[in-house]
């Protein structure tokens, strides 16, 4: 005696389409996302800018370079500029090296821009931020020019 072995057709049995047995589960859990170190720095860089008070990323040496690089065509701005991103498969930890406009409160910037980078970065990439390390490199001072490099030019011409 055969048996005629029997397949079950998308109406057939529990209702269910034969698509849901396949691949086993919601199409959104199938496979692996990674999110690369720059993605979570640029994020970074771009929510600590926002918070008043912080008048620009990176020490001066770096700020300096990137004042050289904005001005190669091409160069362009440096949006990852005084920010580094440890990213784990869940978590990602920061740190950011900011200068702060002279007269805020330093603590209170540095909450503003820790709430505000956390919040970027959770939501736009699901990681969990375990921490936000800020160092403050300098205060810009109101009489002081933004570019650097012309700071020499009275010394010896």
């Amino acid at each position: 005696m055969t048996e005629t072995p029997q397949r079950n057709s998308p109406d057939s049995g529990s209702g269910k389409s034969s698509l849901s047995k396949r691949g086993g589960g919601d199409p959104g859990t199938r496979g692996r996302t990674t999110i690369a170190d720059g993605v979570v720095e640029k994020i970074a860089g771009m929510a600590a800018r926002d918070v008043v008070g912080v008048h620009a990323m990176g020490s001066g040496l770096s700020r300096t370079f990137g004042a050289v690089r904005d001005r190669v065509p091409g160069g362009g701005k440096s949006v990852t500029r005084g920010v580094k991103a440890e990213v784990g498969e869940s978590q990602a930890a920061l740190d950011l090296e900011i200068v702060v406009d002279y007269g805020v409160a330093i603590s209170d910037v540095a909450r503003d821009v820790r709430q505000n980078v956390v919040a970027a970065v959770e939501r736009m990439t699901g990681l969990e931020v375990v921490e936000v390390n800020i160092a403050v490199s300098d205060v810009k001072l109101p009489d002081e020019d933004d570019d650097e490099d012309d700071g020499d030019q009275s010394r010896v011409q």
